[in-house]
């Protein structure tokens, strides 16, 4: 498989681009990769580069995203962060990636067993990790459903988290970057969170987050992202037995309770 060049990503659009990454987990999840000459790619993308993808994903060695969605040298932007947390140098790339260098599709990826989740949940405290823990922690507050045993033991309470941390994400794009939500709006750049399950390889989109040509605001409605965590549980746990997994490698769906009513006055704190 040869590396995209300038005339791919020019007829590329945000849908096709989430339909490669699709493609490219189903071929990881399959075992079943892409035949590639890295080496030729290296000499492919020495006087240029054309993305089609950018994906805000953790720095967990396991969730390496040029490796879950099978593409190769020159094919995605790759920005790794503990907990896929949003800064304004995160967000300064994401431009540089959309506007200037041409990607169409921008992805925000958390996981399953996520440490920088973990460490929210436990309100750990250590040195500058202090400070990211504490941008993910508005998350564990807007989880309301469980009540018990609300720390890092809890491995459903760390997921729920992680899903909600990554629609925060989300959302809080649209809300920090005009540059980025005038190319959304005008649908040039497609936007989606997803869920990584490190026990299986397969990736959840989040489809109710997608943004392509309208804004959308979901987070702050305390029901509405309720459901929307239900809806996707399957993705957030261990998978179980063979019988719980679906013909194309996907956890089965599984019902969990809805969270209670959360404040909505979280604005200021989008990360």
């Amino acid at each position: 498989m040869r590396t995209h060049t300038k005339d791919t990503q020019a007829t590329m659009t945000p849908d096709r681009a989430l339909q490669f990454l699709r493609e490219g987990n189903d071929r990881f999840v399959g075992n079943l990769k892409a035949n590639r000459n890295l080496l030729e790619q290296v000499n492919e993308t020495r006087e240029g580069q054309w993305p089609f993808a950018t994906i805000l994903s953790c720095i967990d060695s396991r969730t390496s995203a040029e490796l879950i969605f099978d593409q190769g040298l020159g094919d995605i932007f790759s920005i790794r962060l503990a907990g896929n947390v949003l800064s304004d140098a995160v967000l300064g790339s994401m431009e540089f990636a959309c506007k200037i260098a041409g990607s169409r599709l921008l992805v925000v990826l958390g996981h399953t067993s996520c440490g920088a989740i973990k460490g929210a949940c436990d309100n750990v405290q250590l040195g500058n990790l202090s400070t990211l823990l504490n941008m993910i922690q508005p998350s564990v507050y807007y989880e309301r459903s469980i009540t018990d045993n609300r720390t890092s033991n809890n491995l459903e309470f760390v997921d729920r988290v992680a899903n909600i941390q990554v629609r925060r994400t989300v959302e809080g794009i649209i809300e920090r970057s005009m540059v980025l939500r005038d190319l959304i709006e005008r649908a040039d750049v497609g936007l989606v969170g997803g869920m990584y399950n490190v026990g299986t390889g397969a990736v959840e989109f989040l489809d109710d987050t997608w943004m392509c040509g309208k804004i959308r605001h979901f987070y702050l409605d305390a029901n509405v992202l309720g459901k929307a965590v239900d809806n996707h549980a399957a993705s957030l746990v261990p998978p179980r037995s063979s019988s719980d997994v679906s013909s194309d490698g996907r956890t089965k769906a599984a019902k969990v309770s809805a969270p209670a009513k959360a404040a909505a006055t979280d604005k200021g704190a989008v990360v």
